[in-house]
């Protein structure tokens, strides 16, 4: 089997992210076949419609990313019982224009992380209708809401709760099935 590219997009710009420690641990546990890749987000600038057609460099190095990876996992936590602008942002970015959408045709995936017990729900749902309306084929089980993250990570952000990390690799196991159906 070919190794997969997995663009990992985290929803978070916190320099201390529990999500992107999440993602990285992710990285660390991928399966052979898949070679997960964090995709940066930081330096997307607002979605126009205005400049669309002569995007900033950015959008396009970003599109590009994400076009020439294979399938995309989102690891985001949940602001105000929602997704975070700056993925929202680079959602749309990605998307645009419509035929030129990067997203098209990828399976994906989501992880949600949140300090709270019921670990991003509505984050995870929301970013699941973003992404069928933006054609990414989203695996619907394991569904991952990773919740009170405090209790499971050391500050290094190496999995402590060996529950969890047997969940992820789980997980990622269900995600290298899914996207080797495509």
């Amino acid at each position: 089997m070919n190794t997969k590219k997995v663009a990992v997009i985290v929803g978070s710009l916190r320099k201390e992210s529990f999500n992107r420690k999440v993602a990285k641990e992710m990285i660390r546990l991928a399966p052979e076949g898949l070679e997960l890749q964090i995709v940066e987000i930081k330096d997307l600038t607002f979605f126009s419609e205005d400049i669309e057609n002569s995007p900033p460099q950015t959008w396009t190095d970003f599109k590009n990313q994400v076009q020439n990876s294979d399938a995309v996992l989102f690891v985001s936590p949940e602001y105000n019982r929602t997704i975070p602008g700056v993925l929202k942002n680079a959602m749309e970015i990605g998307g645009r224009p419509p035929k030129e959408n990067s997203w098209k045709g990828k399976p994906g995936a989501v992880v949600t992380v949140s300090p709270g017990a019921i670990g991003g729900m509505g984050s995870n749902q929301t970013i699941r209708v973003a992404a069928a309306n933006l054609h990414l084929s989203m695996m619907t089980q394991p569904e991952a809401f990773i919740g009170t993250i405090k209790d499971k990570l050391l500050e290094d952000g190496v999995t402590v709760d060996e529950k969890t990390e047997k969940f992820l690799v789980t997980f990622l196991e269900a995600f290298k099935n899914w996207v080797e159906k495509f």
